[in-house]
């Protein structure tokens, strides 16, 4: 399964916010909370070197409250603080908008320092497309100021939009690398909706679905349970393949219709109705 997806606005975008970023003093990273090794940009850390970074798990109503703890933990051991929020309820966005300031501070701070006088700090929100970047903006500036929904490449410009007198927001198009080397992760991108759909067939994502949530249950300590999809669809999946589960399923309540089974089950993950489920845990030291 070759899955691959850099749409031309993506391509500028990128151009013009690694630009931008020279202007820039703050970066608020914002990953997927269900799979946040995966929406890591490989090349963010490049393009913010040394500039303040404050790291956002969005979709924390996503993920059971252990796993939660447990990504805390981890992220803390790595020596990073990560700020979880729920981008369309709110949750979490105070700490992050403190932790924002507080960023911002020290940056002027700095510029007192050299006798210059204090500006507006000017962040950017950066990540991968629909991880919740617009909406987080929109909770910051609690006020709908910039497009946002539930599919990847809503964002297709670089926008600056004020917070208020002490910080100045830029929101980018998300960004995904050129090329998706590891197929693991761009299977995850698009079970997470985290990449256009353009980029695969939902009959085998919706299959991987399922055979991943067979083995987390094997690999995850009781954190994430395939029984989800017994309660859903009234059919246990012990006993099958994602694929063979998928037609059989499809069989009971679609006729047979795989397609349509396929969206059903992909967009019933999406929305939260098999429960909280993350599908990446913390690596073990």
């Amino acid at each position: 399964m070759a899955i691959q997806w850099y749409p031309g606005h993506i391509a500028k975008a990128e151009r013009n916010l690694k630009e931008q970023l020279k202007r820039v003093d703050v970066v608020l990273e914002v990953r997927d909370a269900r799979i946040p090794l995966t929406t890591n940009h490989p090349q963010v850390s490049e393009w913010v070197g040394s500039k303040p970074r404050v790291l956002v798990l969005n979709r924390m109503d996503m993920i059971p409250v252990e796993v939660m703890k447990r990504w805390q933990e981890w992220f803390e051991g790595e020596g990073q603080v990560p700020y979880f929020t729920n981008a369309q309820l709110g949750d979490g966005v105070k700490n992050l908008a403190k932790a924002a300031r507080e960023a911002g501070n020290a940056v002027n701070q700095r510029r007192r320092d050299r006798g210059m006088l204090p500006r507006p700090v000017r962040a950017v929100v950066i990540g991968f497309p629909n991880v919740g970047k617009s909406a987080l903006i929109n909770r910051l500036l609690k006020r709908k100021v910039v497009e946002s929904a539930r599919r990847a490449g809503v964002t297709k410009q670089l926008r600056w939009v004020r917070i208020s007198d002490e910080i100045e927001l830029l929101d980018a198009p998300g960004v995904i690398p050129s090329r998706i080397k590891n197929e693991e992760d761009a299977i995850k991108l698009a079970i997470c909706e985290d990449i256009g759909d353009a980029a695969y067939d939902n009959q085998l994502i919706a299959a991987s679905l399922i055979d991943l949530l067979m083995s987390l249950e094997i690999n995850s300590n009781g954190f994430v349970s395939a029984s989800c999809l017994e309660s859903r669809y009234g059919l246990k999946a012990d006993n099958y393949t994602g694929e063979s589960y998928l037609h059989e399923v499809a069989d009971r309540i679609y006729q047979g219709d795989i397609e349509r089974t396929s969206r059903r089950i992909l967009d019933d993950f999406r929305k939260g109705l098999l429960g909280q489920i993350s599908l990446e845990l913390p690596p073990i030291h």
